[in-house]
């Protein structure tokens, strides 16, 4: 089949959750049919596009900026039109003439959606069938985030979003051929939104376990690690509350440990705390392997969210030991005690924690377990096997 497939990032390299989805995806599509990748790029991607030209029949990008004046107007423009504040922001004229071109001169069989705000562009692909690949219910995601924040400007905005969002989300379920959503959870959200039964098929996010490898970990591991993209909010809402909250329980019982915080572009109030009580903010690093080689926890302390967390499929596949919440877990098929510890409040978080860093034989075994289960469940060439019956629709 002859496929175009829409995304907002360009999925290589695959260095942050919703790339990891994306590159996997298209990995496994590239074996069967026949793939134009379009995407929105961000200064000079032309390495990267080099090598998806290695597996696409053509690759196709049109450039995006943001910046605080722009956000301001597309925000005014939300505010007159109705619409939700992230889709206005990314519909942009360039891309849609190149999408008008394109299937001037090609059928396109499948418009495959990578995420909400590509729809717009899927939607403009005539005759093809229509297929959103949803990262996650993004209203569900922002309605938890707001429930986090304290009354104000910020989160009166993130209110107003989700229920746009909302609407939106739903309205899109009810007119697209076909919706893969990541989790249960997430279909669920979705059919609420949409006010109805869908014949969505779960797919969970899958990573490459030859590409992530199982990481060979220091005998006396004693750091803890988060890494992720740090300019994210539910990511600095966690961390945030790691280090208020939890942190300080576990320093009090172990003052050796140092807590890693590895991802791009941490805000300021993150990064505040680097130096402090062995809190070490790194910001983007090219090689976080000796991050993983000094890992005696790695945590996700997500209180909102949605989809799958990459991070933690990573983590599973690399073999290190993790404390979760149980709502950063949501969709990922693990067990408290046998491939990860659960915990949601500050002081128990703290005890799961000190005890993966106090019982080394334990962690490692945790870390095996999580190694086998992401083999089995996660690895794309296992996880990604029922889009086939996706597009055998067509």
């Amino acid at each position: 089949m002859k496929v175009i497939l829409l995304t907002q990032v360009l999925p290589y390299p695959p260095d942050s959750g919703p790339k990891v989805k994306t590159w996997n995806v298209l990995k496994y599509l590239v074996q069967q049919h026949e793939v134009t990748l379009v995407s929105f790029v961000r200064g000079d991607q032309s390495a990267e596009i080099r090598h998806l030209e290695k597996y696409c029949r053509a690759v196709h990008t049109v450039p995006i900026a943001r910046g605080a004046l722009r956000d301001a107007w597309y925000m005014a423009y939300s505010f007159a039109t109705g619409q939700p504040f992230l889709m206005v922001r990314d519909d942009r004229a360039d891309m849609r003439q190149l999408i008008n071109r394109l299937t001037a001169e090609t059928q396109f069989d499948v418009a495959h959606a990578d995420q909400l705000n590509m729809c717009q562009y899927a939607a403009l692909v005539p005759k093809a069938h229509k297929l959103l690949d949803a990262h996650n219910a993004l209203w569900l995601l922002y309605k938890r985030l707001a429930e986090t924040m304290n009354f104000g400007p910020k989160k009166w905005l993130l209110e107003r979003d989700w229920r746009l969002l909302k609407a939106h989300e739903g309205q899109l379920c009810r007119d697209f051929d076909t919706v893969l959503t990541v989790s249960h959870e997430d279909k669920l959200a979705l059919e609420e939104a949409a006010g109805k039964s869908l014949d969505a098929l779960v797919i969970p996010i899958a990573v490459d376990t030859d590409e992530v490898a199982f990481v060979q970990r220091q005998a006396k591991a004693n750091h803890i690690l988060h890494i992720g993209t740090m300019y994210w909010p539910p990511n600095i809402d966690g961390i945030l509350w790691f280090i208020r909250e939890i942190y300080p329980h576990i320093r009090a019982k172990r003052p050796d440990i140092t807590f890693d915080v590895v991802g791009a572009r941490p805000p300021q109030e993150i990064l505040a705390y680097h130096g402090q009580d062995g809190i070490n903010v790194t910001g983007y690093v090219d090689d976080p392997a000796p991050y993983y080689q000094s890992c005696g926890a790695m945590v996700i302390p997500l209180r909102a969210g949605g989809g799958m967390r990459v991070k933690i499929l990573n983590a599973l596949a690399q073999g290190l030991p993790m404390v979760s919440t149980a709502l950063g877990a949501e969709g990922i098929a693990v067990e408290s005690g046998k491939n990860i510890l659960l915990a949601d409040e500050p002081r128990a978080f703290a005890e799961a924690t000190l005890q993966l860093l106090d019982h080394p034989t334990q962690a490692d075994e945790l870390g095996r377990h999580g190694r086998q289960l992401c083999q089995s469940v996660y690895d794309y060439r296992v996880a990604c096997q029922p889009l086939e019956r996706v597009y055998g629709k067509k």
